[in-house]
């Protein structure tokens, strides 16, 4: 069953980085990376299935404690499987980290709930041989199918955050302002700045606050200047800028994501 259930995860990851890797097309103008959270979320439901299903055994055992069984071939068995889960997941972390997939990321928590899951094992039948109480070992299955579930739980939401376009990490943002603040000497402002991610992508827009007495080709070229320091401290970003004269009071209408009443603009129409 529980190799089904990484095949099953495994065809999944697969599917969606496959998708997520194909160019942006006249449907999907963004592209489609964020097909990588239905994936991790994926990937957190099975984890969250797996320690319901530890916790589900657990309990009958330890409402009725057996003796262990085949605990020589047992041992064997989770040593070996901690063994390859730990390197594998340590390899996919890697390749997660240098790719910015949280699919890849997905798969080394699922891997690295089977390796808790061999230390809990491992844990239990040691402590039932040393002490000979056979309740041990379903009630450490219990604090491990706590951390699983947490872990599931917590992947689960950084999938539904990537869907509802939350905003990149305040480290990040903090880069964004570092590159703003060294232009600001030069009489250049920003504001509506919008951030976001989907997959391994980021998303920065901003309006650019210049003065009104420049031409349109030396504004532009500040802008570009600006967009070129942001993709060097962002990776993998896509950067939408908008060019405003600092001086005209219409630029300070448009600074949320609906433009409010153009109170301004109207009396200085009339």
């Amino acid at each position: 069953m529980e190799s089904f259930v990484n095949l099953a995860g495994a065809l999944m990851a697969l599917w969606m980085i496959s998708l997520a890797e194909q160019p942006a097309d006249a449907d999907h103008p963004h592209g489609h990376s964020k097909a990588e959270y239905f994936s991790s979320a994926f990937e957190g439901l099975l984890i969250v299935l797996a320690a319901a299903s530890i916790g589900y055994a657990a309990l009958h055992r330890l409402l009725a404690p057996q003796p262990l069984e085949a605990v020589g071939i047992g041992l064997l068995v989770s040593v070996l499987a901690s063994a390859i889960n730990l390197v594998v997941a340590r390899i996919l972390m890697k390749a997660g980290r240098e790719h910015q997939s949280i699919t890849l990321e997905a798969d080394v928590h699922h891997l690295m709930t089977h390796a808790w899951t061999s230390v809990g094992v491992i844990l239990g039948v040691g402590l039932v041989a040393i002490s000979g109480w056979n309740w041990l070992d379903p009630a450490i299955a219990l604090l491990v199918a706590a951390n699983i579930v947490w872990t599931g739980w917590q992947l689960m939401c950084r999938s539904a955050s990537g869907l509802m376009d939350v905003a990149l990490p305040p480290e990040q943002q903090g880069r964004i302002a570092q590159v703003f603040e060294r232009y600001s000497a030069q009489g250049i402002a920003y504001h509506a700045l919008r951030t976001r991610r989907a997959g391994r992508r980021s998303f920065v827009s901003f309006h650019v606050l210049v003065p009104g007495k420049w031409t349109v080709q030396e504004a532009h070229d500040w802008a570009e200047r600006i967009e070129s320091d942001l993709r060097e401290v962002i990776t993998n970003c896509h950067i939408t800028s908008h060019l405003e004269p600092i001086d005209d009071p219409c630029s300070m209408d448009d600074q949320g994501l609906d433009r409010g009443p153009a109170s301004s603009r109207s009396k200085r129409t009339v």
